[in-house]
This record gives structure tokens, C-alpha cells and sequence, in this order.
């Protein structure tokens, strides 16, 4: 299996399978342009099950892949390469988690793809000990903010295996004053899920920030508070 020849296919697919109006129905989700085919998630999904049992997929084959899939900027190119990607998480190495980091300026240009690597393919390298959050760190100061969107986002599945969140504050405190929304999305949903579980170590790091950190943040963080708690955390005018 070529990855040209798969690069080919996996576009007429796509093509053929376009439709506008799920074009139309799932922009409005998505703040920065919405470039699509539209093709429906069944339909996806059974193309890329239907791919990752194919004889010859390896991530060799899926590295050479993704940077052509990735360079039209059509949503279901990248999705299909993160999910393809994925599904070869037990030949993971290191390595792995260092070509993904390349990927940021060539196609994870949405919040849906870096919450992909976030939530589901970053999490297995921690998990497996391939790397720690110290591996993160120079995410942190990335000039991509989908990539630094997704550290907090990724240290989520992080939160119930950890009696100790200082590291995890540690790493986040340069995001508490980042410029961009959608990393403050990522940030404020971290600190959300913290305070589900370790309410007071959160609270205590959310006070240092509250009349400086961006509101935004502020408003993921305290969505499950009640009113009474919510005030605590309210910009001292």
C-alpha cells in the first residue's frame, strides 16, 4: 500500500461522498472557516474501520500520509489521518509523539482535531509511560494555539490517577495569560474537571489568577459551582 495511491482514494471518497448541507449544519460550530466535504459521520467511520484492518498500514505509511492528507485543510482529511494514526497506538513510540508535535502547522487547525489529539491520542503516551508532562512543557510556548490547547486538554485523563495537581497548575500557568479563546477554552475545561476532584487545590490556584486570568477561563472553571461559589471567583472591580 502506497500512500499516494491511498492519498487518492481517500479524496474521491470524500468527494463522492460530499454533502453540502452537513457543510452548513456543523459550521456554525466552528469559528475559523469550516473547510469540508461534509461527508457523514457513518459513512466516515466505516471508511477508516475499514482502512486500519487493511494489510500494509503502519505508521510508517500513515507519517507519509498525514502531511498529504493535512495539506488541503478539508476536515475529514485530517480527521481520517488522526483516527488512522490512532489506530496503530500499540506501535507508539516516543518518536510518535515527536512527529505529531510537526503536524501543528501543517492541518490541526480547529478545535475538533486538537480535542481529538487531547482527549483521545495524546493521553495513550502518557498512559504508557512514553512520555510525562514535562514532555509538554515546550508545547506550552508553541506560536500554534492548538497546540498549546492541547495540554490542558490532554491532562484531563490525567486528573483521577494524580493525588498531587501541583505539577499540573505548574505546567498550565503560562496559559492563565495566553491571548487566544480557544486556548482558554482548553484551560478553563482542565480547571472544571480539577475542581470536580480536588476542590480545594483548585480553588486555592484559581484565587492567585482571578483578577487577571482571562474571564473566559473563569467561566469553564466555575460553570459547575453554585452562585454562591461563583462569587468568590468574580474580578474585583
Amino acid at each position: 500500500m502506497k500512500a499516494t495511491a491511498l492519498f487518492k482514494e481517500l479524496q474521491q471518497f470524500c468527494a463522492a461522498n460530499a454533502d453540502d448541507a452537513i457543510v452548513k449544519k456543523y459550521a456554525r460550530y466552528f469559528k475559523e472557516n469550516y473547510n469540508a466535504y461534509g461527508v457523514a459521520s457513518p459513512q466516515l467511520s466505516a471508511k477508516i474501520k475499514e482502512l486500519s484492518k487493511r494489510d500494509g498500514l503502519n505508521l510508517e505509511l500513515v507519517f507519509e500520509l498525514a502531511p498529504l492528507l493535512m495539506k488541503s485543510g478539508k476536515y475529514e482529511e485530517t480527521t481520517i489521518a488522526l483516527h488512522l494514526l490512532d489506530s496503530l497506538h500499540k506501535q507508539f513510540t516516543k518518536e510518535t509523539f515527536d512527529v505529531i508535535a510537526s503536524w501543528f502547522p501543517l492541518g490541526i487547525h480547529n478545535w475538533a482535531h486538537a480535542d481529538t489529539l487531547g482527549m483521545m491520542i495524546l493521553p495513550r503516551f502518557v498512559k504508557k509511560k512514553l512520555v510525562t508532562i514535562n514532555d509538554f512543557k515546550p508545547w506550552i510556548k508553541s506560536k500554534y494555539k492548538f497546540q498549546r490547547r492541547c495540554v490542558p486538554v490532554t491532562i484531563i485523563k490525567s486528573l483521577k490517577e494524580s493525588t498531587d495537581y501541583s505539577g499540573f497548575f505548574k505546567l498550565i500557568e503560562p496559559l492563565m495569560s495566553d491571548s487566544e479563546r480557544e486556548v482558554h477554552q482548553g484551560a478553563g475545561w482542565f480547571l472544571r474537571e480539577a475542581w470536580k476532584i480536588r476542590r480545594a487545590e483548585t480553588e486555592h490556584f484559581l484565587l492567585q489568577y482571578k483578577d487577571s486570568a482571562p474571564r473566559l477561563i473563569f467561566q469553564y472553571a466555575c460553570e459547575k459551582m453554585t452562585a454562591e461559589d461563583k462569587l468568590r471567583f468574580k474580578r474585583a472591580k
